[in-house]
């Protein structure tokens, strides 16, 4: 692909993704996966995983991972067309749907819909956490480390980025 047509698929790719952003940018991280890896293979299943870890561990919104995409793909161009592509469409949606529901929030029909589509975002969430167990870890030990990370912040108020320092350390001891 040329580098224009590189821009073109990136943007085309995570506008569409945008779009069924419903539970936001962790419910499509199995498509961008699948996108990103399987269908343009323009990375491996381990640099999506490490994006993705880099973009958490770094400050600022949690759908970063596709500016890192971006990046890995076509450089400081294929970055702010990813970025772009993601959050324009979701925005303009937003905006529309706050004013869908600022009318209709009192409606029977909509209360039941706004409850029907949470199970469906949390399937999603739960669908790239398994995705992305799977595409990091590598051993018995690894996997361990992420169900006791899991543990950790599904039962404690612990912050999350303890799981996360303990495991660094235990990757810099070798035992990972």
């Amino acid at each position: 692909m040329t580098g224009r047509s590189v821009l073109a698929e990136l943007g085309l790719q995570f506008a569409v993704i945008s779009v069924v952003a419903i539970g936001g940018g962790n419910a499509v991280l199995p498509e961008m996966h699948r996108v990103v890896v399987d269908v343009h293979g323009w990375m491996s299943s381990e640099t999506f995983a490490n994006l993705y870890a880099l973009a958490q561990a770094a400050p600022g919104p949690n759908i970063m991972v596709v500016t890192l995409i971006g990046w890995h793909v076509a450089g400081i161009p294929g970055a702010l067309v990813s970025t772009a592509a993601l959050t324009l469409p979701a925005s303009i949606l937003a905006f529309a749907a706050s004013q869908v529901r600022s009318r209709w929030n009192q409606l029977a029909w909509y209360k039941s819909f706004e409850r029907a589509v949470a199970p469906l975002t949390v399937g999603l969430v739960l669908a790239s956490a398994w995705l992305l167990t799977t595409s990091a870890d590598e051993s018995k030990t690894s996997y361990l480390i992420t169900a006791a990370a899991a543990a950790c912040v599904l039962l404690s108020r612990a912050n999350p980025l303890i799981p996360l320092a303990a495991a660094a350390v235990l990757g810099l001891v070798g035992l990972v």
